[in-house]
């Protein structure tokens, strides 16, 4: 056991906490769940095995997790991001106990590399794997992106470093979960899109600045400053061809072209599609304030219509 909290929000997860939980639980210090409200065995799992549980009501990602940190009187000295339908394969767990503890002190930040698993098939090709993202920190040193989609850890203070071992992404619900789910997405990325092609909120891009992940920089700076900028029914089809061809997703089987097709070109075209519908509204409106409301409306998502300044402070390292 390492001097480690691990963060999870749920919401109806009983098909994934449990065995989440147990691949973490004989690695960190504390176990933190914030629940937004399940309806089923959630909670109770959760709570079995040991981890403390939170309740808290549900806006987005971002400010769920931002409000663990900041509620959640974690002592560890390092944090884990984790969701709920990922899971520390047994390499990366023995990495984490050996290294972690004795890292120097510059280092702030671990990179951990992700492999998705779609319908039981590890998805190699099409640019998908590794996936390098900031998932461990130093208490103090890290927040997280306030967007509605796409939200990144921030660290400061030091350098980061990759572990060598994957973690996997494996949700075991249907494709029609998954198309739901991705709906939802489509829905936060236009509005994160049309806040900023509007001016309607102050925008929060410091991952552009930030060098913990550059995969994750380049891949946010070409989305906003070079795919955003051709009209989606070009871009979502390209978009495929490239992963599926280029980046040989075609490798991936059956069910890759399933993943690539529909998370790569499908989702892709939603998401263009929605910019599109809630942008005609938007071009008809002149006042920031009457574009916030009308943007809440049609994407349904709790807009702060106030509005208040954000003061983006970099965490200290104390």
């Amino acid at each position: 056991m390492v001097s480690l909290a691990v963060v999870i929000l749920t919401h109806n997860e009983e098909r994934h906490i449990g065995r989440a939980i147990d691949a973490v639980r004989p690695l960190a210090k504390e176990i933190l769940i914030v629940d937004s409200g399940s309806t089923d065995r959630t909670i109770e799992i959760a709570r079995s095995k040991g981890a403390v549980v939170l309740l808290n009501p549900w806006t987005n990602y971002s400010r769920q997790f931002q409000w663990a940190l900041d509620n959640g009187s974690i002592t560890a000295d390092w944090i884990m991001r984790l969701d709920a339908d990922e899971v520390i394969e047994d390499k990366l767990a023995s990495e984490i106990a050996d290294k972690l503890d004795k890292l120097p002190r510059d280092v702030v930040g671990v990179n951990l590399k992700r492999k998705h698993i779609f319908l039981g098939r590890w998805i190699r090709f099409g640019g998908r794997y590794p996936l390098i993202l900031t998932r461990i920190w130093r208490r103090g040193s890290g927040r997280i992106e306030d967007r509605w989609m796409d939200e990144h850890i921030i660290v400061s203070g030091g350098r980061t470093i990759t572990f060598e071992h994957p973690f996997s992404d494996q949700n075991l619900n249907d494709i029609g979960f998954f198309t739901d789910k991705h709906n939802k997405y489509a829905t936060r990325e236009a509005v994160d899109v049309l806040i900023k092609k509007h001016s309607l909120f102050e925008g929060d891009d410091q991952i552009l600045q930030d060098r913990s992940s550059i995969q994750a920089s380049l891949k946010r700076f070409i989305k906003e400053k070079i795919y955003n900028n051709i009209p989606f029914q070009f871009s979502s089809f390209g978009y495929f061809i490239f992963r599926y061809f280029f980046q040989l997703g075609l490798l991936d089987g059956r069910e890759g072209l399933i993943y690539h097709f529909l998370q790569g070109g499908w989702y892709r075209f939603l998401v263009g599609a929605k910019v599109y519908e809630f942008d005609l509204e938007l071009r008809a409106l002149t006042s920031i304030e009457e574009k916030r409301k009308v943007l809440a409306k049609l994407s349904g998502l709790k807009l702060d219509l106030s509005a208040p300044k954000v003061e983006h402070v970099r965490p200290s390292t104390n």
